[in-house]
Order: C-alpha cells, then sequence, then structure tokens
C-alpha cells in the first residue's frame, strides 16, 4: 500500500519544525545574554549577592532575571563598613555593560547611604574639645 501525504501537511511540519527551532534560538540567545548580566552583578556583589534567577514569559523564553544584594544599612559604630559595602553594592550594580534602570536605582541608593556614612567618619574627625 503507498500512502500518499498532501503538500499542505508536509509543508505543515516544515513550519511547525522551524517554528519551534526558531524559538529554541530566542531560548538560547535570551538567556545567555540575561545569564551574562546577571553573573556580572553576582560576581561584582561577592558575599552581599544571592543566587541568580532568570525570569521567563508564558513560552518559556527567557526575559529578564535578577540578582539580589544585601543593602548595607548605616552602622553609626563602624560607619567605614557602610562604606566598604556601598562601594561593593555600587559595584555590582554597574558590573554589567548595559546596566539596567533597576542597576542604576540601586546604585544611587547604596551612594546615598555612602554619603551619610561618609559624614559621619567627617564629623567625628571634627568633634571639639571642650576640656581645653
Amino acid at each position: 500500500m503507498i500512502r500518499s501525504v498532501s503538500f499542505g501537511s508536509l509543508y505543515s511540519n516544515f513550519l511547525q519544525q522551524n517554528n519551534n527551532q526558531q524559538k529554541q534560538d530566542l531560548i538560547n540567545k535570551n538567556y545567555s545574554e540575561i545569564y551574562a548580566h546577571e553573573q556580572a552583578h553576582k560576581s561584582a556583589g561577592g558575599a552581599l549577592a544571592g543566587s541568580i534567577v532568570i525570569e521567563k514569559n508564558a513560552d518559556g523564553i527567557p526575559v529578564g532575571g535578577h540578582v539580589d544584594i544585601k543593602m548595607p544599612t548605616l552602622n553609626p559604630d563602624n560607619p567605614q563598613k557602610t562604606i566598604d559595602e556601598a562601594n561593593i553594592v555600587i559595584r555590582s550594580a554597574m558590573a554589567p555593560g548595559d546596566p539596567s534602570p533597576q542597576d542604576y536605582k540601586v546604585a544611587a541608593k547604596a551612594r546615598e547611604i555612602k554619603a551619610q556614612a561618609q559624614s559621619m567618619l567627617t564629623t567625628r574627625g571634627r568633634k571639639l574639645n571642650v576640656m581645653g
């Protein structure tokens, strides 16, 4: 028995395979780009950085990512520690070659905390000697 296959079903199969390959290519491309961006954050963030998270849309295509980072708190007993940690956060936020708007916001927040800590150090250095 000879089975005939219509051109329409062959073409439909071809389109489906082509679409699947294009989707897989897009998944691979997006994943690679997003992972490289997030890995730059993680590497620069060291112990303050969390795990890399890749976010996907409903079709399973990577569309974004993030790395949580521990934002320093103002430490009145050790402002230099706050400054050092803020510098790490700033470097981490700006590490990728293509920082996102959120990356700029994180860096700005760390700069604010760093400025407050630097002000504390400056104030400590200018304490008056009321005894003399």
